[in-house]
């Protein structure tokens, strides 16, 4: 048998140095603690509420004659949840529609025993639906409460684990953005995969000790010739073991893992009424512009008034950009350049601060009026864009329409952007907007807007501008 680095000190592959609890275990229990008390007291204020509003009868389940009838209550809602999942970590905290599922089917358990057990002696009706969409209600925003404080202290760099990464250099940089976009690890260090086989895996593990590290990610798996005697060195240390995936590039969020042959593979369904989405989203922008139409009213009848007051020429600018399948409309905006813009634009491409030169965009453009460059601030001047998404030549949410200029200095791969309905606003409005000097980033928030698009998203875009606008990041 051939000696390794691993094998000298011991017989045994399976046998540790020493007992230890898992790494990472206590925040783990934390977090599960956390929330099961925030359930609780949530949920037990459900029921009272419930019970204040709802018609009172005389029953042993009340919490009124006997508070200690909720323990066998809150002990099957809370029970549910954790059979679904709902105190795990990751995203399954988050997965609220099996917290809907999970209060909703707890209510039925709890309806079938009071069934058998005295039928007339629950609670009335009004109080059980009450405490059903009480619970849903509280736990729901308990859960969300919960998560952003989270995310918040993660950001500040707190709660998260330490992590090692191993990878072969030239996906080293990939693999540490992917990691860095979970934004609940702490990198600690990352090690050339060939070197460490190379030198063999006992330097290795013992630096990983060394640091604290809780969980290690390795790329290329398969790959590994040790990869027996590296698992069990990890697992007898209490560190948790990852595989990244060989491309390291993200899936879209409709997908759904699972084993075949115990192999792990990645599965892509529709949803159950294809297309209907799409069409859900054509009426809520149809809708939504004609109500914010009526509403901005007054606000478009003040910036006509300034921008006639300001400069003279028309109140709109209508340039022709490039669409869905490339097919070419007028964009409607409020002017906020000179009349001669156009022309002058040829005598200031020497000046473009676009690395690539696919866009054209100067921080201080010398074409813009005082009123426009206000109107630039806040993105004002794309109001008028809401007719564009009436006439259905845009979306509220989607890829930037641009200029003809602009798609002339395409290459083949640009081209897919135009696959799908441009939009007033996307995620590249919301990831710095003018702030990022290089298409090709334009090109991957659109390639990831297209691949994980869902209305949720859509939703979320819409709200991150607001705060975008509010704060004038990125703008000019």
């Amino acid at each position: 048998m051939t000696n390794t680095p691993l094998l000298k000190t011991k017989l045994d592959l399976r046998e540790p140095v020493f007992t230890t609890l898992r790494k990472g275990i206590g925040r783990g229990w934390l977090r599960r603690l956390t929330l099961l008390s925030v359930d609780s007291t949530l949920l037990f204020a459900a029921w009272q509420v419930a019970e204040t509003y709802g018609t009172p009868i005389a029953s042993p389940w009340s919490v009124g004659n006997n508070p200690m009838s909720l323990l066998p209550i809150l002990t099957t809602q809370i029970g549910v949840m954790a059979a679904q999942g709902l105190y795990e970590g990751g995203q399954k905290r988050c997965a609220y529609r099996k917290l809907i599922k999970s209060l909703t089917l707890s209510h039925i358990v709890l309806l079938i025993i009071a069934f058998f057990y005295k039928p007339g002696d629950f609670v009335s009706r009004s109080t059980f639906i009450l405490s059903l969409l009480l619970s849903i209600l509280f736990t729901y925003a308990g859960r969300l409460s919960v998560d952003f404080i989270i995310k918040h202290l993660r950001q500040k760099g707190a709660m998260r684990s330490p992590i090692f990464l191993i990878c072969h250099p030239k996906d080293t940089e990939k693999a540490i953005n992917l990691l860095k976009r979970e934004k609940c690890y702490r990198i600690m260090g990352f090690s050339d995969l060939s070197l460490a086989e190379e030198l063999g895996w006992g330097e290795t593990i013992e630096h990983i000790q060394s640091l604290g590290i809780v969980e290690v990610f390795i790329c290329y798996w398969g790959t590994i010739k040790e990869r027996m005697f590296l698992y069990w060195n990890l697992r007898n240390a209490g560190i948790t073991l990852n595989i990244l995936p060989i491309g390291l590039e993200p899936f879209s969020q409709r997908s759904e893992p699972f084993m075949i042959g115990g192999i792990p593979s990645i599965k892509f369904s529709p949803p159950l009424i294809t297309g209907s989405d799409f069409w859900i989203k054509r009426c809520f922008d149809f809708c939504s512009s004609i109500i914010l139409l009526l509403l901005a009213a007054p606000i478009y009848l003040l910036i006509v008034l300034l921008i006639k007051l300001d400069s003279p020429g028309p109140v709109f600018y209508k340039q022709t950009r490039v669409g869905l399948n490339g097919k070419q409309f007028k964009v409607w905006k409020f002017r906020t350049m000179v009349t001669n813009a156009d022309k002058l634009q040829k005598e200031l491409e020497a000046y473009n601060e676009m690395k690539d030169g696919v866009l054209f965009k100067i921080k201080s453009d010398p074409r813009i009026t005082k009123v426009g460059k206000f109107l630039r601030h806040y993105s004002l001047d794309e109001l008028p864009q809401l007719l564009n998404v009436i006439f259905g030549e845009m979306s509220l949410v989607g890829p930037r329409p641009l200029p003809v200029r602009d798609v002339n200095n395409f290459s083949e791969h640009h081209f897919v952007r135009q696959a799908v309905l441009p939009g007033i606003t996307g995620l590249w409005q919301v990831s710095g907007r003018s702030d990022i000097t290089n298409f090709e980033q334009v090109i991957q928030l659109d390639f990831f807007y297209i691949e994980n698009w869902s209305l949720l998203l859509d939703l979320q875009i819409l709200m991150q501008t607001v705060t975008v606008l509010i704060y004038r990041k990125g703008a000019y």
